[in-house]
């Protein structure tokens, strides 16, 4: 058995496509530039930003049909290591478009196919048979796989020691929190929710946090604060980040980056305080660039070492 410092995992990727166009003209023809294509989805995208960090993670996705092939085509150009667990049904896509005129962005997320119980036993038996020091489970469920699937995971984390990273939401979330985890990272209205409150004033954000770790939830709760920057909490430490101020041409995978920094800066043995650093400005660099580009390595460094005595 082969041991990987990371994995990540997919069940729900997709296929990105991002275009510009000029003009938004209800029943008229749209013309757009030639598509940029890209692989997408919670796990493949913080096996990316893993990549550009010049760390290695192995992406296990379940994908299937041309959608899927051309998502495995893109791993491979970009030397991302993966294993694919193959569906009868094709992998979703998604769109992004951006308005030159207005410079407004519009993203269309299409909801993944259905996978067969085979395949879910298939994706469970892939993660048994795999030995990690981490394991990122990011992104949606798709139809098919029950509220508790990723409870499934983390238990399998748990007998098997791997340090589980969880980015997801909903009842998934919590099925999730009833297990434990290493560490999630919601952001301020999930967080809420997962307190079953209506909403959390940011000086209320550390004792939420405090909850979910008493309880035995998780470990380690990072809070996304959006444009205001993030926080990290453990039993015993609070820490907040402050976003850096860059001139933002896009959100899509803001949070994927987010997580692939902090998990990379974890499998590098840094502190908790670079750690969410390196959350930050990797996450900050993402906005930096447009559709589905991710971040620029020399741009998450510079913010990190902006970010270093913050």
């Amino acid at each position: 058995m082969k041991k990987h410092k990371i994995v990540t995992l997919t069940v729900n990727p997709a296929l990105d496509k991002s275009a510009h166009f000029s003009g938004l003209v209800p029943e008229q023809k749209i013309r757009c530039e030639a598509p940029l294509y890209d692989a997408g989805g919670g796990g493949i995208n913080v096996s990316k930003a893993i990549s550009r960090l010049e760390g290695t993670s192995l992406s296990v996705i379940a994908s299937g049909g041309p959608s899927g092939e051309m998502i495995k085509e893109i791993l491979n150009k970009e030397s991302i290591s993966f294993q694919s667990i193959e569906t009868k049904n094709l992998t979703r896509e998604s769109f992004v478009a951006v308005d030159d005129n207005t410079n407004s962005q519009y993203r269309f997320n299409f909801p993944g196919t259905s996978v067969t119980d085979a395949e879910k036993n298939e994706i469970i038996k892939t993660v048994e048979g795999l030995e990690a020091e981490f394991i990122v489970v990011s992104g949606s469920l798709r139809d098919g796989l029950s509220v508790d699937f990723y409870q499934q995971i983390a238990k399998i984390a748990k007998k098997s020691d791997t340090k589980m990273i969880v980015d997801t939401s909903g009842e998934g979330l919590k099925k999730v929190l009833e297990t434990g985890v290493y560490l999630i990272k919601p952001n301020v209205g999930e967080l809420a929710k997962l307190i079953g409150v209506e909403r959390l004033e940011m000086e209320e954000v550390n004792d939420a946090a405090k909850q979910i770790i008493e309880k035995g939830g998780a470990e380690i709760v990072v809070v996304s604060l959006g444009p205001q920057g993030a926080v990290l909490v453990t039993k015993d430490s609070y820490d907040y980040v402050p976003a850096p101020n860059v001139a933002k041409k896009s959100t899509v995978g803001a949070g994927d980056s987010m997580v692939g920094g902090m998990v990379w800066a974890l499998s590098q043995n840094k502190n908790l305080k670079e750690v969410i650093r390196w959350g930050v400005a990797c996450g900050s660099a993402a906005t930096m660039n447009e559709g589905t580009q991710l971040f620029k390595l020399e741009d998450a460094k510079r913010l990190f070492e902006w970010l270093k005595d913050k």
